[in-house]
């Protein structure tokens, strides 16, 4: 099938990890708002799937196969969005695994080989992608990286002992996690002279697959509900850059 995109002013947007969970709610929300959505995968067929769906509601939505581990995908998925869109508006960079949910040992909570594997997708892939992104940002008006963070990338809240999170322990993932804020505010300075504004979420304790399967029983919040945290910080042409934010309000890194 042949798709054709017209090069409206229309705003843009990209969100990875997208075919199911919060990335998912995440582009419904943003299309429902009467955004066009680059909804990003790393298996095709399932982006084509979740994308077909929004499409039937209504929705501008279309797959862009991304995987954020693979630098060749990254970049023809930036190749691809020049061709058809000329810039892009927001990156929403919410590809994330937790796989120290399903396969830690307690006996070993430095697990290096956890580490690597949680850091090359919320870490090195969130670097990768802004990286070959940023060029189209810089040619909109108003560009928004938003990264999916989590409180347990803050420092703060990890001593904090009222915090819900405080007895969690999983260290690839909460240091990945305060590794991509540390990035969230590099990158905010760096393009402090530009219109891109650069942005940490935390959208919750979410019922999604990422803590494993008895995460949707545990976590009080739906996706929908979640997603809406990353959408007002995503939609908005004005607003703050270098900041950490829940629904509550900001979060201390």
């Amino acid at each position: 099938m042949t798709i054709t995109h017209d090069r409206s002013t229309k705003t843009i947007a990209l969100v990875t990890g997208a075919n199911r969970g919060l990335g998912l709610a995440t582009a419904q929300l943003l299309g429902e708002a009467g955004t066009t959505v680059l909804l990003g995968a790393r298996n095709a067929a399932k982006a084509e799937i979740a994308a077909a769906r929004l499409r039937d509601r209504g929705i501008d939505c279309w797959p862009l196969t991304l995987d954020v581990e693979s630098e060749l995908s990254i970049a023809a998925a930036a190749e691809r969005v020049r061709l058809d869109h000329g810039r892009l508006d927001i990156l929403i960079n919410n590809a994330g695994i937790l796989p120290e949910a399903t396969t830690a040992d307690a006996a070993q909570p430095l697990d290096l080989d956890l580490f690597r594997r949680t850091f090359d997708t919320n870490v090195f892939g969130v670097a990768a992608v802004s990286q070959a992104f940023l060029p189209l940002l810089t040619d909109s008006e108003a560009g928004r990286i938003v990264n999916v963070s989590s409180r347990m990338g803050s420092l703060a809240d990890q001593l904090d002992p009222s915090s819900p999170y405080a007895g969690m322990v999983v260290p690839a993932y909460q240091t990945s996690k305060a590794a991509l804020n540390g990035l969230t505010i590099a990158l905010s300075k760096s393009l402090s002279g530009t219109s891109v504004r650069v942005n940490s979420v935390c959208p919750g304790w979410v019922q999604t697959d990422l803590g494993g399967p008895d995460n949707r029983a545990a976590a009080p919040m739906k996706a929908d509900e979640a997603a809406r945290t990353v959408v007002d910080m995503a939609l908005p042409t004005e607003g703050p850059t270098g900041t950490f934010v829940d629904l509550d309000g900001v979060v201390p890194w």
